[in-house]
């Protein structure tokens, strides 16, 4: 696409007449590109009296080009006689392998690559995209009251993995066109990274802002994501977070933070680490730096019918609806959340791999493949344990097991330890007391939910404590394969 002065209002089109006839163009890059400067285009504005130089130039994020403070106006150059690309004609060919091999194409995302961060700045929209299929729950209406009001607060947002932290941020910004700079925050992300650096633009070593000061410039949302990856150098923000500004020792500069300008991160722990291990590489953070963070929220699971709502949109978004399947999903990962609370497995199901289970059954059609395929990533013992309790909420599938009657006999018994065959037994867990103090050797299965004694413990109960043996029975006692499989 070429400009043309067609597609401007009369106004607009007054405009670049008078920055024409007051400052001509011999400004123009190797792609041909008309720009000028702020001062120039405030001059102009002044000269027509306006106040300001016109937004519709300044606040034009492909309009601004590697030089600080420049701007591209193409309009231009049908008045000087030249033929020059717009904006987005820069972009393209900027981005073409057989101008610039080495460029990266520019990024359609709000998230920050760092390696790449001076270049998708040209292109990338910062407004995040709206999801169609998104719920709105928890906190949004919080958050969205936050950010609205204009008040700079920093804003600390913490909850287990996959519970839609991230994207409740991103759709807050989305519905209110807001624009929103996503840093993944890592062990390695230091003061360069966030702030700015010298990086190599055209040839040339060039100071480049980092997303913490192009967020604070246009008062955007600042999202510090996972930020309790980070370590020390991190605490470069301390006076972002105060609202004060920050000083760029590199350029001499002070930069203050735009009206609108807010800080929120989100993490999985409150800054204290993970001791058990769930969450590793995670750091005790500063003190100083959490208290910087005027509220604080602890975002858990979505309840049943929220995920059951969420689940529904994703299914009809991927032509996978199976009201049945979508039931038995916030079943399964409502058990095994509280399976996980009292401490009887170590991970949990979280929202975002019941919306890749959903996935997974729109591409096979198959409800236990589609939930192996979405355990898999966990170690044996967790898999078998999650794909076990599904079968349990789930009356359509068939479970095998190699189960044969129970007989109260030492032969048995010792066939069925030959076999390598477990006596299981139904018994409630919270019954554990009376059942133990009968059968000290019997142990609980946390995977299974069940508890269960080797043959050869039942052996040596038949010789010593023939009473307790014979009042087994009420107990309902079933020799079991340890190498049954559940198939769907």
């Amino acid at each position: 696409m070429r400009m043309n002065n067609k597609t401007l209002t009369s106004k607009q089109s007054s405009f670049i007449d008078a920055l024409v006839a007051s400052h001509g163009s011999d400004q123009t890059d190797s792609t041909g590109g008309i720009w000028y400067s702020r001062q120039q285009l405030l001059e102009t504005a002044n000269s027509l009296g306006m106040k300001y130089p016109p937004a519709w130039i300044v606040q034009d994020q492909s309009r601004k080009t590697a030089e600080r403070g420049t701007f591209y106006v193409p309009e231009a150059a049908g008045l000087l006689g030249l033929t020059a690309m717009s904006p987005q004609d820069m972009i393209e060919e900027a981005i073409d392998p057989a101008f610039h091999p080495a460029t990266p194409a520019p990024r359609e995302t709000a998230a920050v690559d760092m390696n790449s961060y001076a270049l998708s700045m040209v292109s990338s929209s910062m407004v995040p995209s709206v999801m169609k299929d998104y719920v709105a729950w928890g906190h949004h209406k919080d958050i969205e009251k936050i950010i609205r009001s204009g008040i700079n607060s920093n804003v600390y947002v913490t909850g287990l993995s996959g519970n839609g932290k991230t994207t409740m941020i991103e759709q807050v910004c989305a519905k209110l066109k807001r624009e929103m700079f996503r840093v993944n925050i890592t062990a390695q992300t230091d003061e360069d990274d966030l702030l700015g650096g010298f990086r190599l633009v055209n040839g040339e070593t060039k100071f480049v802002y980092g997303p913490v000061v192009e967020a604070m410039q246009r008062g955007a949302v600042l999202l510090l994501d996972e930020v309790d990856l980070g370590l020390a150098p991190i605490m470069c923000l301390q006076p972002v977070l105060e609202g004060k500004g920050v000083f760029l020792k590199k350029t001499g500069e002070w930069i203050t933070p735009a009206a609108g300008f807010v800080v929120l991160a989100t993490a999985n722990t409150k800054g204290e680490g993970s001791d058990d291990g769930m969450f590793m590489h995670t750091n005790i953070q500063n003190e100083a730096f959490l208290d910087r963070f005027a509220f604080t929220y602890d975002q858990a699971y979505a309840s049943k019918a929220i995920e059951k709502k969420i689940l529904i949109k994703k299914a009809s978004k991927y032509g996978a609806d199976d009201p049945g399947f979508i039931d038995n999903l916030v079943s399964w990962a409502e058990v095994t959340r509280k399976a996980f609370t009292e401490g009887a497995i170590e991970k949990v199901i979280s929202t975002r791999r019941l919306e890749d289970a959903i996935k997974a059954f729109a591409m096979f059609g198959d409800r236990m493949k589609a939930v192996e395929l979405v355990t898999a990533r966990f170690d044996e013992s967790t898999r078998e344990a999650f794909t076990n309790l599904y079968t349990k909420v789930d009356a359509d599938i068939e479970v095998e097991e190699d189960e044969s009657p129970w007989t109260m006999d030492r032969e048995s018994l010792r066939d069925a330890m030959d076999a390598d065959m477990d006596i299981r037994f139904d018994v409630a867990y919270s019954d554990k007391d009376s059942f133990r103090a009968k059968y000290p050797r019997a142990k609980w299965d946390s995977e299974m939910k069940i508890w269960y004694m080797e043959p050869a413990d039942l052996i040596d109960i038949s010789v010593n404590t023939p009473e307790s043996f014979r009042d087994l029975d009420r107990h309902n006692p079933r020799i079991v394969s340890r190498r049954s499989k559940h198939n769907g």
